[in-house]
């Protein structure tokens, strides 16, 4: 994986985000704790970052990135003033420098540095993050997939090698992956959860129902479709009422 230091975002207990970044050029930045929203909001602004500087563009205003990634100029100033080594307060007509804070958030973010990713449930779900390959980001690839379904084990599918279920905490070790994708029936979750803990795993990207227990060092994200499909509809159902008063 490399022995090079990077910066990391890592939870603490309360819920919030700690941002830390290791002595590098010369320049060390303090620990701060980040609120969770805006650890959320980092990779939209990076990615707008990375466009703007494809394009040749060198400076850029919180009106600017407010109207591209849909957030408000407010917040956006606010989630910057966290990292105010990167970026200083913005100054009227001037704007930020879109390739320091392009560069310090591929550092926040892990950007430069390569992670492996396991899947785990090649079904129609996870067939079709195979398909992904998160496309929009060079730093994150999955490098294993792991199901029961023999006719899938032991195939090259999109790309990605699938092995059974038990070579998952082999390859884990061997490959130096950190971070899981679940993609199992619910009932199978927390056993396997388990197992991804004991080989190892620190990070779990949950797309079943169920929720999962995990020890307070393993992070886990859950990705609800039918919840944010539910949340959608009771918006556009809201929002009709309103028009039609």
């Amino acid at each position: 994986m490399g022995s090079r230091k990077v910066s990391q975002i890592g939870g603490d207990q309360s819920g919030s985000l700690c941002a830390h970044r290791t002595e590098e050029g010369g320049t060390t930045l303090k620990d701060q704790v980040i609120p969770k929203a805006t650890a959320k909001r980092l990779p939209l602004y990076y990615r707008y970052l990375r466009i703007l500087n494809n394009s040749g563009k060198q400076k850029v205003s919180s009106t600017e990135l407010s109207e591209a990634v849909q957030v408000d100029s407010a917040p956006i100033r606010r989630d910057f003033s966290y990292f105010d080594e990167a970026a200083p307060l913005e100054l009227s007509g001037y704007g930020y420098d879109v390739e320091a804070l392009m560069n310090f958030f591929a550092k926040t973010l892990n950007d430069d540095h390569m992670s492996n990713v396991a899947l785990v449930g090649v079904g129609n779900l996870g067939s079709a993050l195979l398909k992904d390959k998160f496309h929009q980001s060079n730093s994150i690839r999955i490098s294993a997939a792991f199901d029961v379904n023999e006719d899938i084990v032991g195939r090259i599918v999109d790309g990605i090698p699938v092995y059974p279920l038990s070579d998952m905490a082999e390859q884990i070790k061997l490959q130096q992956i950190d971070i899981a994708i679940l993609t199992v029936p619910a009932e199978s979750s927390q056993p396997i959860a388990d197992d991804l803990v004991k080989s190892g795993i620190k990070g779990i990207l949950n797309f079943t129902p169920a929720r999962l227990h995990a020890p307070k060092s393993v992070l886990v994200q859950n990705v609800d479709l039918t919840n944010e499909l539910q949340t959608l509809i009771y918006f556009l159902h809201a929002n009709s009422q309103d028009e039609n008063k």
